[in-house]
């Protein structure tokens, strides 16, 4: 094997694509999207973790052509950065812990064949297929746990053909389908994991409601200065009738002490 010299590695180009659309269909974009998305949000406090989409991995330097590009793949224990392409000896060889795809009948053969070969060979710990049209996988989310070098199924929790599923020991998160719709969901808190829209609606409503109790605040207090003034009024005009501090607090059925307050009169 020739060993490239420094001069002839950084001479190589190493594409960040090949030209080719993202997603063959809407449908898995929509769930590369999904996936992409929810994770970076879920992770978006781990500085030590990458979350990415369809992007290529290059896993042998110096060949260009050993490349795979998983729909969405996590890393744990590389920077959180963006990168145009992820080189595994620029990443002291850590390959993705975690990998999904949305797999469809044209994309079977590598995603069953090719693919799981070259996972299972860069040490890809956990590998899962989703075919959202249910085309060819019989249960349509699947998984399988790398364990002393070889995959092996994990464990699927089925309700129907489209609801079911799985755990994911990397993630520490569940891969649910409910009626066909793929989500992730959180066992700890019991909660699916909001998309990048939720996330966004869930802020603007906050900020709404933080809104509103500011304005019902205002209001409050408006109505208690507009009272405040029309008792301090009440009083001045009692005491302009000649009354003591005793007989107006009566009159106004007030404690002395708030007529005094009123009037900026110490006790």
């Amino acid at each position: 094997m020739k060993v490239l010299t420094s001069l002839e590695q950084e001479e190589i180009e190493y594409p960040s694509g090949d030209g080719e659309p993202m997603a063959e269909s809407d449908i898995t974009g929509k769930y590369v999207f999904y996936g992409l998305g929810t994770l970076k949000l879920h992770f978006r406090e781990r500085s030590d973790v990458y979350v990415s989409a369809n992007s290529f991995i290059y896993y042998e330097e110096g060949n260009r052509e050993a490349v795979v590009a998983p729909d969405v793949y996590v890393v744990f224990g590389v920077s959180n950065k963006e990168r145009k392409n992820y080189k595994l000896w620029r990443e002291n060889g850590i390959a993705p812990q975690f990998v999904l795809e949305v797999t469809s009948e044209t994309t079977q053969d590598k995603d069953q064949l090719t693919k799981p070969e070259i996972y299972k060979k860069l040490g890809v710990t956990e590998y899962f297929q989703f075919d959202p049209s249910g085309d060819y996988l019989n249960p349509i989310l699947q998984g399988v746990r790398l364990v002393n070098g070889e995959y092996e199924p994990i464990a699927i929790n089925r309700i129907s053909f489209d609801t079911l599923w799985l755990y994911s020991e990397v993630l520490e998160l569940e891969l649910h389908v409910i009626s066909g719709e793929f989500r992730f969901r959180n066992p700890e808190t019991g909660e699916f994991l909001r998309t990048m829209e939720e996330e966004q609606e869930g802020r603007l409503a906050e900020r709404q409601g933080r809104l509103a109790a500011e304005a019902a605040f205002q209001q409050s207090e408006q109505a208690r200065q507009a009272a405040e003034l029309t008792l301090r009024a009440a009083v001045s005009q009692l005491l302009n009738l000649g009354m003591n501090l005793e007989q107006v607090a009566q009159t106004l059925n007030l404690p002395i002490s708030e007529v005094q307050r009123l009037i900026g009169e110490k006790e």
